[in-house]
């Protein structure tokens, strides 16, 4: 978006020649993308799997603190507050660490389809002789003359099959 206004002076002379497209199409349909978005699946699923065991662990712990705290004796009743304490601020800690672990997995196995796109988008611009391809998501460019750019979303995804 800063680059623009440098580009108006050089789009005033000559007719620059752009290509555009939507990065979120051409990711979608990239063959190795069903099988990162199931890996992501398949790990989130065994991080929800394990947030649950240690959930249900922590209720029984503390449905039998709560049918015996009448009969405790200080000491002891202050013992098991102590550990359903630990047990908590452990199990929040392992949700907070599961996430984190989750979006780096998540980026790591995007990387390389970035990179591919990122090649074939240089290769496509080079050879079409582009002066610059913009992505159009996310209403970054909510109007795009077609007489002057071409839409190039679909040689992209042809380009990546």
């Amino acid at each position: 978006m800063i680059l623009l206004p440098l580009l108006f002076p050089i789009m005033a002379g000559a007719q620059v020649k752009f290509g555009y497209f939507s990065y979120d199409q051409v990711l979608t349909s990239m063959p190795e993308y069903k099988v990162v978005m199931e890996n992501m699946t398949d790990l989130k699923t065994k991080y929800d799997a394990e947030t649950k065991r240690v959930e249900e662990e922590f209720n029984k712990k503390y449905e039998e603190f709560l049918d015996g705290q009448r009969d405790f004796a200080p000491t002891i009743l202050q013992k098991r507050q102590s550990e359903l304490q630990e047990l908590l601020k452990r199990n929040v800690a392992f949700k907070a660490e599961a996430e984190r672990l989750l979006a780096k997995a998540e980026k790591e196995a995007f990387a390389p389809l970035h990179q591919k796109i990122s090649t074939a988008l240089q290769t496509i611009g080079t050879e079409q002789g582009y002066a610059f391809i913009l992505n159009t998501d996310g209403n970054a460019c909510p109007y795009i003359n077609p007489t002057m750019g071409e839409d190039v979303t679909e040689l992209l995804k042809n380009a990546l099959k």
